[in-house]
């Protein structure tokens, strides 16, 4: 356990910590230096929060990488976040495996590369059995576009008896998600200073706590993680209820 803590904050932590990575760009041009040298240091951030997480209880983190909308981007910047999530993949999938880090991808792989496609799926099977920390990764990932899918799975089975609509609840719709191994993210940060949640997981968050900060993704160290992580176990959650 780090120096200072508090094991009741320890207990109190969230479980599940969901990230939206933003500002790499930003952060590039205010340096005089083009959007992807942006996204590089931002994706060597990622490697720190998530060896941070342990010490604070953090079982599950989720970074939004990529999303649906992405795509609108500049040719050569999508070509290049293509080429750094090979990169990242390649670079980092020993140490992830060695460190018990559980990766998994969430997103529509789709209209993703074939090569970087199968690099997704080696990776998933090379730390399948790690439980340290459950690392996943959003990528081509739009939270619409998760419903939209995961509604055609569940009329397909329905179409062919699998499923009564009878039997459809509130809990349905999420045995159908990407994410419905994954526990409910009980905090979401944004950073750099955009108040908006960008069709990120809007299922599963509602009943998360949000943070929105000013920090740009790259500037974002494990000091500034762990104070949100310890800000959240201060809070009173009462999810609709009013205490007696």
């Amino acid at each position: 356990m780090p120096e200072g803590s508090d094991t009741s904050l320890l207990a109190s932590a969230p479980r599940h910590v969901a990230i939206i990575m933003d500002g790499n760009g930003r952060w590039a041009q205010s340096r005089g230096r083009p959007r992807l040298f942006g996204h590089h240091a931002g994706a060597k951030r990622v490697r720190e929060i998530v060896e941070t997480c342990p010490d604070l209880g953090v079982k599950y983190l989720t970074v939004f990488a990529f999303s649906t909308e992405n795509w609108k981007r500049t040719q050569t910047e999508v070509a290049g976040l293509m080429s750094l999530f090979r990169r990242y993949i390649t670079k980092e999938a020993r140490a992830l495996r060695d460190d018990g880090v559980r990766v998994r991808f969430i997103g529509d792989r789709v209209r993703l590369d074939r090569k970087l496609v199968s690099m997704m799926d080696e990776l998933e099977a090379m730390t399948e059995g790690n439980d340290r920390v459950h690392l996943t990764i959003a990528l081509n990932y739009g939270s619409r576009d998760e419903v939209g899918r995961a509604m055609k799975l569940m009329a397909e089975d329905v179409a062919a008896n699998r499923l009564s609509p009878g039997d459809v609840d509130d809990g349905t719709l999420a045995r159908y998600l990407d994410t419905r191994v994954l526990p409910d993210p009980d905090l979401v940060i944004r950073t750099s200073g955009e108040a908006r949640i960008s069709n990120f997981l809007l299922w599963q968050s509602a009943y998360a706590e949000y943070e929105f900060i000013d920090t740009l993704w790259p500037d974002f160290t494990a000091e500034i993680f762990t104070g949100l992580v310890h800000g959240y176990a201060k809070r009173d959650r009462r999810f609709g209820a009013v205490k007696a």
